[in-house]
Protein backbone atom coordinates (compact mmCIF):
# COMPACT_ATOMS: atom_id res chain seq x y z
CA UNK A 1 0.00 0.00 0.00
CA UNK A 2 1.26 3.10 -1.12
CA UNK A 3 1.28 5.77 2.10
CA UNK A 4 2.48 8.60 -0.46
CA UNK A 5 -1.30 8.47 -2.17
CA UNK A 6 -3.68 10.75 -1.75
CA UNK A 7 -7.04 9.61 0.09
CA UNK A 8 -9.41 10.45 -2.62
CA UNK A 9 -8.61 8.64 -5.36
CA UNK A 10 -11.32 10.82 -7.79
CA UNK A 11 -9.74 13.26 -9.81
CA UNK A 12 -11.41 16.73 -8.69
CA UNK A 13 -11.99 18.26 -12.12
CA UNK A 14 -10.33 21.77 -12.89
CA UNK A 15 -13.29 25.06 -12.00
CA UNK A 16 -12.36 28.07 -14.12
CA UNK A 17 -12.37 31.27 -11.51
CA UNK A 18 -16.12 32.19 -13.22
CA UNK A 19 -17.40 28.90 -12.07
CA UNK A 20 -16.06 28.68 -8.44
CA UNK A 21 -17.25 32.99 -8.17
CA UNK A 22 -20.85 31.29 -9.60
CA UNK A 23 -20.99 28.87 -7.10
CA UNK A 24 -19.81 31.14 -4.57
CA UNK A 25 -22.95 33.54 -5.40
CA UNK A 26 -25.50 30.89 -5.38
CA UNK A 27 -24.60 30.55 -1.35
CA UNK A 28 -23.56 34.10 -0.75
CA UNK A 29 -27.20 35.47 -2.23
CA UNK A 30 -28.66 34.20 0.61
CA UNK A 31 -26.99 36.33 2.78
CA UNK A 32 -29.16 39.24 2.23
CA UNK A 33 -32.24 37.44 3.66
CA UNK A 34 -30.60 35.79 6.24
CA UNK A 35 -29.24 39.53 7.50
CA UNK A 36 -32.19 41.58 6.93
CA UNK A 37 -34.96 41.39 9.49
CA UNK A 38 -37.93 41.05 7.34
CA UNK A 39 -36.90 40.10 4.60
CA UNK A 40 -39.51 37.51 3.38
CA UNK A 41 -38.71 34.94 1.25
CA UNK A 42 -35.04 36.69 0.21
CA UNK A 43 -32.85 34.23 0.95
CA UNK A 44 -34.50 31.87 -1.47
CA UNK A 45 -34.74 34.66 -4.38
CA UNK A 46 -31.00 35.24 -4.37
CA UNK A 47 -29.91 31.83 -4.75
CA UNK A 48 -32.63 30.95 -7.41
CA UNK A 49 -31.70 33.24 -9.66
CA UNK A 50 -28.21 32.64 -9.47
CA UNK A 51 -29.24 29.24 -10.27
CA UNK A 52 -31.75 29.82 -12.98
CA UNK A 53 -28.95 32.26 -15.01
CA UNK A 54 -26.23 29.84 -14.65
CA UNK A 55 -27.30 26.09 -14.71
CA UNK A 56 -26.82 25.41 -17.98
CA UNK A 57 -23.84 26.73 -18.33
CA UNK A 58 -22.05 25.30 -15.38
CA UNK A 59 -22.71 21.84 -13.82
CA UNK A 60 -20.61 23.24 -10.41
CA UNK A 61 -23.20 26.47 -10.22
CA UNK A 62 -25.80 23.84 -11.12
CA UNK A 63 -25.04 22.20 -8.14
CA UNK A 64 -24.30 24.23 -5.62
CA UNK A 65 -27.03 26.62 -6.69
CA UNK A 66 -29.57 23.45 -6.07
CA UNK A 67 -27.80 23.20 -2.51
CA UNK A 68 -28.41 26.59 -1.37
CA UNK A 69 -31.92 26.50 -2.33
CA UNK A 70 -32.71 23.34 -0.85
CA UNK A 71 -30.99 24.59 2.48
CA UNK A 72 -32.73 28.01 2.10
CA UNK A 73 -35.95 26.63 2.06
CA UNK A 74 -35.05 24.14 4.92
CA UNK A 75 -34.13 26.78 6.80
CA UNK A 76 -37.64 28.91 6.16
CA UNK A 77 -39.49 25.49 7.15
CA UNK A 78 -37.84 25.92 10.43
CA UNK A 79 -38.44 29.54 10.75
CA UNK A 80 -42.38 29.72 10.22
CA UNK A 81 -42.25 26.81 12.72
CA UNK A 82 -40.87 28.83 15.48
CA UNK A 83 -43.24 31.46 14.77
CA UNK A 84 -45.94 29.72 16.71
CA UNK A 85 -43.20 28.75 19.57
CA UNK A 86 -43.02 32.64 20.13
CA UNK A 87 -46.49 32.33 21.96
CA UNK A 88 -44.94 30.27 24.82
CA UNK A 89 -41.36 32.32 24.44
CA UNK A 90 -39.65 29.53 23.17
CA UNK A 91 -39.56 30.45 19.23
CA UNK A 92 -37.57 33.32 20.22
CA UNK A 93 -34.61 31.84 21.09
CA UNK A 94 -34.86 29.28 18.33
CA UNK A 95 -35.23 32.02 15.82
CA UNK A 96 -32.20 33.39 17.04
CA UNK A 97 -30.43 29.95 17.17
CA UNK A 98 -31.75 28.97 13.64
CA UNK A 99 -30.66 32.66 12.04
CA UNK A 100 -27.08 32.68 13.54
CA UNK A 101 -26.70 28.93 12.28
CA UNK A 102 -27.82 29.86 9.09
CA UNK A 103 -26.03 32.57 8.53
CA UNK A 104 -22.77 30.37 9.75
CA UNK A 105 -23.17 27.89 7.43
CA UNK A 106 -23.94 30.18 4.49
CA UNK A 107 -20.68 31.59 5.37
CA UNK A 108 -18.53 28.56 5.28
CA UNK A 109 -20.57 27.07 2.19
CA UNK A 110 -19.51 30.34 0.39
CA UNK A 111 -15.72 29.75 1.24
CA UNK A 112 -15.86 26.55 0.23
CA UNK A 113 -17.65 27.13 -2.93
CA UNK A 114 -14.97 30.05 -3.84
CA UNK A 115 -12.19 26.96 -2.96
CA UNK A 116 -13.93 25.04 -5.73
CA UNK A 117 -14.54 22.69 -3.03
CA UNK A 118 -18.61 20.99 -3.35
CA UNK A 119 -20.38 22.02 -0.23
CA UNK A 120 -22.81 20.13 1.27
CA UNK A 121 -25.14 21.86 3.90
CA UNK A 122 -25.20 19.14 7.47
CA UNK A 123 -29.04 18.62 7.13
CA UNK A 124 -30.99 19.06 4.10
CA UNK A 125 -34.42 18.73 2.78
CA UNK A 126 -33.87 17.68 -1.05
CA UNK A 127 -37.15 19.42 -3.25
CA UNK A 128 -34.69 20.69 -5.68
CA UNK A 129 -32.53 18.84 -7.63
CA UNK A 130 -28.94 19.64 -9.46
CA UNK A 131 -29.30 17.16 -12.21
CA UNK A 132 -25.99 15.88 -11.75
CA UNK A 133 -27.89 12.58 -11.14
CA UNK A 134 -26.16 12.24 -7.71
Amino acid sequence: MNVDAPMNSEAMPVLSDRERKLGMLCHASALLGVMIPGAFLIEIVGPLAVWLVNRDESPFARDQGAESINFQITMTILYFCCYPLMLVLIGFPLLIAFKLMALALVIMASYKAHQGESYRYPFNLRFVGSGTGS
